[in-house]
């Protein structure tokens, strides 16, 4: 398994691109001490390459979580990806994560990677996905081309993994949610509940959370009092997903640009974050992680 391993004065990556193009870990070097900000993958020379679940973050393209079983009607047209994950009805989270990205350029502090799936259906994109370590910061860049013959909606974002330490607090604001459904998709659209308001910082409720909250100003902090370190998240995206699981020991907060199953909410997928794009046109999107203390 390819490992490329980045370095900035103070952080240190490790980007597998074989592995869904995700990330291995992300460790800050401060005070003396190695403090991983992103859950680490521990990898061991001939393993197998590890699952999505098991990586640090990996891309979300070309839409984030699920879509409903039967699919979507876009401009007349019946859409419908077919289920990618044993046991999941709804196809999930795209198809870059089910394919090995390819390097196009690297230095110290970056790599470029790229995902050919012109040959796919029923999306038909390639993909562009850019690590850039500056001084205490990971800048990720992630691109999709429509190169499929007629318009359709995409979406892109991002999957870290992170560790959910005693303590851990969570900084981010949002305008709402939507109840769940049995298949894990949007139902109604509701206000915040009080613990789920996170505009203040609080900590993650006992209970589980599985939600993508709307209106998100794009700006969250992942805040370890206990050990003085903070994680800040920069993102040109309106939504977040908020998975924690209950008891489990991580958590997941994915910028990501639109609504679980955007493609058939009420209002239309523009209205619900999705991107029209004609073919040969290119939808970008970009999340900093920044590392600092508490």
């Amino acid at each position: 398994m390819q490992v490329i391993t980045l370095r900035s004065s103070v952080l240190h990556a490790e980007v597998l691109p074989t592995a869904a193009g995700g990330l291995a870990r992300l460790d800050w070097l401060h005070g003396g001490a190695v403090h991983s900000l992103l859950r680490p993958y521990v990898h061991t020379p001939g393993a197998a390459a590890p699952t999505t679940s098991q990586l640090a973050c990996f891309p979300l393209v070309p839409w984030s979580n699920r879509i409903d079983p039967s699919g979507f009607v876009f401009e007349g047209r019946a859409v419908t990806p077919a289920p990618n994950r044993p046991g999941e009805p709804c196809a999930i989270h795209g198809d870059g994560w089910q394919h090995p990205w390819s390097v196009q350029a690297r230095s110290d502090s970056g790599v470029s990677l790229l995902l050919d799936q012109r040959d796919g259906s029923p999306f038909s994109y390639v993909a562009r996905l850019r690590y850039m370590l500056l001084d205490s910061a990971l800048n990720v860049t992630l691109e999709v081309t429509n190169t499929g013959s007629a318009p359709l909606p995409f979406g892109l974002g991002l999957h870290p993994w992170i560790e959910r330490r005693d303590g851990v607090v969570l900084r981010a604001r949002s305008r709402g949610t939507w109840t769940r459904g049995p298949l894990g998709l949007p139902e109604d659209e509701i206000a915040v509940p009080p613990e789920w308001d996170f505009s203040a910082g609080q900590a993650l409720p006992q209970g589980q959370v599985d939600h993508v909250f709307c209106g998100w100003d794009g700006e969250a902090e992942i805040s370890w009092p206990n050990t003085g370190v903070k994680l800040a998240v920069q993102a040109d995206m309106a939504y977040y997903i908020l998975y924690a699981p209950a008891g489990a020991n991580f958590f997941c907060f994915e910028p990501v640009d639109h609504a679980i199953n955007a493609h058939n909410l009420p209002g239309g997928t523009a209205r619900n974050g999705l991107t029209t794009l004609a073919p040969g046109r290119t939808l970008a999107r970009r999340v900093s992680f920044r590392a600092g203390a508490v």
